[in-house]
């Protein structure tokens, strides 16, 4: 009886509100109107409670945190990790009247021929491939996407058998301007740590990293791995949303030393990393508030 007066309650609630509202609510557990116009979208625990070290004037409503950094208004919003947790997010903030996602995080480093990456380096990567399972659903409802897009077949077919997994990788790319603006000011700011003109791959399993996987990275090119980059820059082209990545490197998969599933030691920069790239972001949110809003 009490589960139904509860039901109906809410019921009665719902009508009073739009699907798009319901959604944000469920999700977000607070009204469209408590969120910015910028959002920055960390999705380990470590990197959102540093950003909220530097938030200003905070408050908070449900899981949007905000505040003002570098006097810039924000909302601070933990996605979680993965891809589906990066869409679900995006999926709330395209019901606001949020413009821009900023992804701020951490992510793999991967070593090649062309460009060392270090851990505590930063990367602002120009694409990302999506070797992820959200990205391909989306393909899949909205065709379109599929014409504007580059890809490429799977790299790993030359280093080992494949008996699933995503055959044809789709490329997806972030806001060309914030990305400019993200590496030039972090340029200026921290020129030997900032990896520019870099190819990131997003994947779901973290436990999957071989040799072989990282061989094939490498023969592609690839500097870093995370797991949401390639879905957030596909919604944000799908649903007109200005959206980057800038990506602490916090370990080298395939490394002796510091291979995430081999290390027995943390790198004295990993934390240094994360600490400048929330500098870099700091730093950069007038001109992208100016520039882009």
């Amino acid at each position: 009886m009490l589960n139904r007066i509860k039901s109906e309650l809410l019921n009665l609630g719902l009508k009073f509100i739009s699907v798009d509202e319901k959604i944000v609510r469920m999700i977000l557990e607070t009204s469209p109107s408590n969120v910015n116009e910028i959002v920055i979208l960390p999705a380990v625990k470590m990197v959102m409670q540093k950003i909220l070290q530097k938030l200003q004037n905070k408050r908070i409503y449900g899981r949007v945190y905000n505040g003002e950094l570098n006097n810039v208004k924000v909302s601070i919003i933990r996605s979680l990790i993965g891809a589906p947790n990066c869409a679900i997010a995006v999926e709330c903030l395209k019901r606001c009247k949020t413009k821009i996602i900023i992804r701020l995080d951490v992510c793999g480093g991967i070593e090649n021929y062309e460009k060392k990456i270090d851990i505590g380096d930063i990367l602002i990567p120009e694409l990302a491939y999506c070797d992820e399972g959200t990205s391909p659903q989306y393909i899949r409802e909205h065709p379109s996407l599929a014409n504007d897009l580059d890809s490429i077949n799977t790299p790993f077919a030359r280093f080992q058998n494949l008996f699933t997994g995503n055959q044809n990788i789709f490329i997806s790319r972030p806001n060309i301007s914030l990305h400019d603006i993200l590496l030039n000011e972090g340029t200026i700011l921290l020129a030997n740590k900032i990896k520019g003109n870099v190819n990131l791959w997003t994947t779901d399993a973290l436990f999957c990293e071989s040799l072989d996987f990282v061989r094939a990275l490498q023969s592609i090119n690839i500097h870093g791995i995370d797991m949401e980059s390639s879905i957030l820059f596909l919604l944000g082209s799908l649903y007109n949303l200005k959206t980057a990545s800038i990506l602490s490197v916090t370990d080298l998969p395939g490394d002796q030393k510091y291979d995430l599933l081999n290390s027995k030691e943390i790198h004295p920069d990993m934390e240094n990393g994360i600490d400048n790239t929330i500098k870099v972001l700091i730093k950069a949110l007038p001109k992208i508030k100016y520039n882009l809003l």
